[in-house]
């Protein structure tokens, strides 16, 4: 991990990640021959050069002002090298997604990122001038250069992410785990890169919603069953998710989710239907824990859909929400009883809401979370305690809650980074294996000198 303190910039051009390409000013500049002092090429990787004007400028992107930068030559030339496999394993998966003809990259969502990084970048500057200035700095002469450089880079990122996604959800990447030895040998290596651990907590909850009544859910299933026919009349769905959704934070979007990938915590239903639907399609109803969907998907890619969803809920009353809170009551009342948490978990939590959080940031926890394990010690049981729903408190849903570890703050232990980085190292090989997949069918030649 960096620990470097960028500028504004420079931590922006980080966050996309660098691609072989050059900056527009490297790309502009005349290539005289292959042997040229001006501009050598270091490797070739298909058709492509990869020139030492690409390291040079990689480097000063990656270390601005030379901070952080190795201080002998041999040090320089081991970056340099690392830099060089680095581009060359860039290109070779952008070069395989331009292949793949099902790969398709939206100009749309690629103006949309590239937009949103520079508002963030910009945002950053107490003036225009700073900001230009910091542009010079870095290399860029105008703001034009920098959204262009920046486009194409966020193009290749894209290309990359889209390939390798793909690749994990058709299933023919097969993961590569690291030994326990390979991940104590990088937290060794990182170590000092990794935040100071902050105090945690690690705790299990039973989260109980009022139960809707079964002529309640009657009531919901015919009404969306309705909507669905008016759809699939014509009806344009997101004028119908303003008028009818129950999911306040889409209902002034047309019931827009946006770009979702699987596993990114949407109901396995959901996600089911959202996956398999056609463009323009709208599901039959679908039932999770929050009511009765119907979904749209308006564009698929391999590794991801855009959805839109009308949620409707069974209604509840005041009856169905003391029963809930009684039934949180009497749960809270068999776990110090010594009733097994886990057993009365699977009978009562709702499954929409998380089972269990492990070595937790405090301070980043929701305020009422915090107000209400403040002074609960590991084994401890909280007192019941409300969540509460803004829109229908009758909806308000109780938390049963036993602590399981309270984790004071100091430096990071193994322990506490060792799942992230499994999945970091999981990664890293699994890709460095396809990768050889690749050199062994593309032609590569990195040149030394």
């Amino acid at each position: 991990m960096n620990r470097l303190k960028y500028s504004g910039l420079v931590a922006a051009l980080l966050l996309i990640g660098s691609g072989a390409a050059a900056p527009l000013r490297a790309q502009q500049r005349g290539i005289t021959t292959a042997d040229s002092v001006v501009d050598k090429i270091v490797a070739v990787v298909g058709s492509k050069a990869i020139l030492r004007s690409h390291i040079e400028e990689r480097i000063n992107t990656e270390f601005p002002q030379g901070k952080g930068l190795p201080t002998t030559p041999e040090g320089m030339a081991s970056l340099r090298k690392e830099l060089v496999e680095t581009m060359v394993s860039e290109e070779l998966l952008v070069q395989e997604a331009q292949r793949d003809t099902t790969i398709k990259i939206l100009e749309d969502d690629v103006t949309k990122s590239v937009d949103a990084l520079i508002r963030t970048t910009r945002a950053r500057y107490a003036s225009e001038e700073e900001y230009r200035k910091d542009l010079r700095v870095t290399g860029f002469e105008t703001p034009d250069e920098y959204r262009s450089w920046l486009t194409e880079q966020q193009r290749r990122q894209f290309l990359r992410r889209d390939l390798m996604g793909k690749l994990k959800n058709s299933g023919k990447l097969k993961a590569v785990a690291p030994t326990e030895s390979e991940m104590k040998a990088f937290f060794d290596k990182n170590k000092a890169g990794f935040p100071k651990r902050p105090e945690a907590i690690s705790f299990r909850q039973i989260v109980i919603t009022p139960p809707a009544k079964p002529e309640a859910k009657a009531r919901a299933i015919a009404l969306a069953d309705s909507i669905l026919a008016e759809l699939r009349k014509g009806a344009d769905f997101a004028a119908t998710a303003k008028r009818f959704t129950m999911d306040v934070s889409t209902r002034e979007q047309g019931g827009e989710l946006g770009w979702v990938r699987r596993g990114q915590g949407l109901d396995q239903r959901f996600e089911d239907v959202a996956f398999s639907l056609r463009p323009g399609v709208v599901s039959q109803p679908v039932e999770t824990p929050f009511g009765f969907h119907l979904i749209q998907v308006e564009r698929s890619q391999p590794a991801e859909v855009q959805v839109r969803h009308i949620l409707i809920m069974p209604a509840v009353d005041s009856v169905d929400a003391d029963s809930a809170a009684r039934t949180a009551d009497r749960i809270r009342t068999l776990v110090t009883q010594g009733a097994p948490f886990d057993s009365l978990q699977r009978i009562w939590h709702d499954r929409g809401e998380e089972r269990e959080l492990v070595a937790f940031p405090i301070e980043n926890l929701p305020a009422v979370y915090g107000q209400a394990l403040a002074g609960v010690g590991a084994n401890q049981v909280a007192p019941v305690f409300r969540l509460e729903a803004p829109a229908d408190p009758l909806r308000s849903k109780y938390v049963v809650l036993q602590v399981t570890a309270r984790i004071p703050a100091g430096e990071v232990r193994y322990e506490d980074v060792k799942e992230q980085i499994r999945s970091i190292l999981t990664d890293n090989l699994t890709q460095e294996r396809y990768l050889d997949k690749l050199r062994r069918a593309t032609l590569v030649e990195v040149r030394t000198g």
